[in-house]
């Protein structure tokens, strides 16, 4: 099985969000946003796209095999 590796943490921190803040941006719970940033839990390609809005950037450049 392939890791998907991602940066959605320190994206995070660089815009000065919670785990808690971005779960409400992206319409999902504070523990999806955990499971995420620990790399526990793959999004579906919506909820990546969501996520790459919210940062404004690629999803390319958050998530990576």
């Amino acid at each position: 099985m392939e890791i998907i590796r991602n940066t959605v943490q320190k994206l995070r921190l660089n815009r000065a969000l919670t785990q808690e803040e971005l779960a409400e941006k992206a319409g999902v719970s504070r523990q999806t946003i955990i499971a995420i940033e620990k790399g526990n839990y793959t999004p579906s390609v919506l909820l990546a796209l969501k996520i790459a809005r919210i940062f404004k950037v690629p999803v390319e450049d958050i998530f990576s095999l």
